[in-house]
């Protein structure tokens, strides 16, 4: 045979002796993982947190993640991202988004399990708890979708401020179905909220607001004229946006936007560009433009920020399930794929300095986990509780801002796990690595939620107490844990000094919650490692930094799970 004749034809496949695309050493496709099932920490938060009552609906949830086509959803949402048609054919206004159908799927998928509304829908002890952990596996697939689903979620509250538009709007927000786009007197029986709220000016400081808001001859009706600089997910039914009302000028009103008016007519507001972003690609956010746009107060006259913070505050909880998700997900994908892949003839996952990285990774999962549901399970009881109320109301900013930063060193880190598998784009690590930002960024970014911790001393001079008494059920387990809490009784003793070190004040907080929590709920292997790692000093700047003397095999057969 020539040597022309003797070339590869496929794969595997040969003319000659040769053959040079035999494909061995490679992981099986990522996929049919029961994402609940093999995830202990969470069961156990689920459970200690008051939903275990949700553990079978959570399985089936996990299960119908697990699906291959679900996976491969995730990945087409975001590799075909949404498109703005601004006008029709004929020259008309339409604000359409149009979005590829893999995203209306998944949309299908979270409503139907009630990732937008279960503690509306079936309020019971342990519902947020139960709503937070479907937004961590579902963080797992795909993120984008969870924007839309955690405002819905946050919005429902802010509306029962004006009973007649949550009579109007909280069926169609809550409901199990999901339509792409509701019209008043049509037969599309389901709604999303969204929120518009930051200025090109202001940023997250919201009183830096142009946007005008002229009362109609209609009580609580307005005209709004201004511009938003981000509006989350616009191929919503209504959202949330501030203006400053003209009869309380200098301050900020909280209003409800439809997209189509009762009569059937679209409002009139225009959808000038969606953002081409660094992650979060599969979500549109858009700016946008009021032109005389119909809006209904919602609130106090002059008391937005206060009226929406309750809104943001879920929505915080939302960013924090998202990140617990994806430091999960990418864990998990690097234990996947260094159980499978060899090199200088030893299984990657057998090779010391990988099982330090991966020890590592773990431990910082379960204590993100066990973080996350413990605020969830606040959020529960605050209702009923008012040291848990008061806990909410620190530690959700605590915890949103300490998970997003540690979501993009662990996506990073898992990410090199794979080598350069995991830098291509059909992996789908690249997407967590792009997603983790988003979450820092959303609701405040690290600087604004620092601040924010402080300012609810301004508020009440013991805001911290809830948190210390948290921290503090584990005293005597752990020296490092001991020494910084009485680190952090210093720091905070003098409001007037602690800002320029707020950041550090805030790592702290939630390092030590973390803690105290993994020591009264974890392993001691587990509980262990964290606190001698992150708060005794012996760790490095970078991840598999650990002690070689910690436990790191049964560290990763737990957060393996089988």
């Amino acid at each position: 045979m020539s040597h022309v004749q003797d070339r590869i034809i496929g794969d595997g496949e040969r003319t000659g002796d040769r053959a040079t695309h035999d494909v061995f050493n490679q992981p099986e496709a990522f996929g049919g993982y029961d994402l609940f099932s093999r995830d202990r920490a969470l069961q156990a938060a689920v459970e200690r947190e008051g939903a275990q009552w949700a553990a079978q609906r959570l399985g089936r949830f996990a299960r119908e993640l697990a699906d291959p086509e679900i996976i491969r959803h995730g990945y087409l949402a975001n590799r075909y991202v949404p498109e703005l048609a601004t006008h029709d054919n004929y020259g008309h206004r339409i604000n359409e988004v149009h979005l590829h159908p893999s995203w209306h799927e998944l949309m299908r998928l979270g409503r139907r399990h009630q990732v937008h509304s279960l503690p509306w829908t079936e309020p019971q002890a342990g519902s947020h708890v139960a709503r937070a952990a479907m937004s961590v596996l579902m963080a797992q697939i795909e993120s984008g979708t969870l924007c839309p689903l955690h405002m819905t979620y946050a919005g429902v509250p802010v509306l029962r401020n004006v009973p007649e538009l949550s009579a109007q709007w909280e069926p169609l927000l809550t409901a199990s179905g999901y339509d792409p786009r509701y019209r008043p007197g049509s037969e599309k029986s389901a709604a999303l909220i969204g929120m518009a709220m930051t200025e090109k000016q202001g940023g997250s400081d919201l009183r830096a607001n142009t946007t005008r808001a002229r009362a109609t001859a209609e009580p609580g009706v307005y005209e709004l004229t201004g511009h938003k600089w981000f509006f989350s997910a616009p191929m919503v039914d209504c959202f949330l946006t501030v203006a400053q009302a003209d009869d309380t000028p200098g301050r900020i009103s909280c209003f409800l936007v439809p997209f189509w008016l009762p009569d059937g007519t679209r409002n009139s507001f225009s959808i000038m560009r969606l953002k081409d972003k660094l992650g979060n690609r599969s979500n549109p956010s858009s700016e946008i433009e009021y032109n005389g746009t119909l809006a209904w107060r919602v609130g106090d006259e002059g008391r937005g920020v206060r009226t929406i913070i309750d809104m943001v505050n879920l929505t915080r909880l939302g960013c924090a399930a998202i990140s617990t998700g994806i430091i999960r997900q990418t864990l998990f994908r690097a234990l996947h794929h260094t159980q499978q892949r060899a090199a200088f003839g030893t299984r990657l996952v057998d090779q010391p300095l990988m099982r330090n990285v991966l020890a590592d990774l773990a431990v910082e999962s379960e204590a993100a986990t066990a973080l996350t549901m413990r605020l969830a399970g606040s959020v529960d009881r605050a209702d009923s509780d008012e040291d848990e109320k008061r806990f909410a109301r620190v530690v959700t900013a605590i915890t949103k801002y300490w998970l997003a930063k540690r979501a993009s060193a662990n996506a990073f880190e898992s990410l090199e796990c794979h080598g350069g598998f995991g830098y291509i784009e059909d992996s789908m690590m690249p997407r967590f690595y792009r997603e983790a930002p988003v979450q820092s960024l959303w609701e405040g970014s690290g600087n604004v939620i620092c601040l924010d911790v402080l300012r609810a001393l301004d508020h009440d001079p013991d805001a911290f107490e809830p948190v210390f008494a948290e921290i503090e059920k584990a005293k005597g387990l752990d020296r490092h844990l001991d020494r910084t809490t009485q680190w952090l009784r210093r720091a905070t003793s003098d409001r007037a000094t602690i800002e320029p070190m707020a950041r550090r004040v805030v790592e702290k907080f939630a390092l030590a919650l973390q803690a105290s929590l993994l020591l009264r709920n974890s392993p001691d292997y587990v509980a262990q490692t964290f606190c001698s790692s992150r708060l005794g000093g012996d760790w490095g700047f970078a991840f598999g930094t650990l002690d070689p003397r910690e436990d790191f095999g049964r560290i990763i057969e737990r957060s393996w799970g089988e």
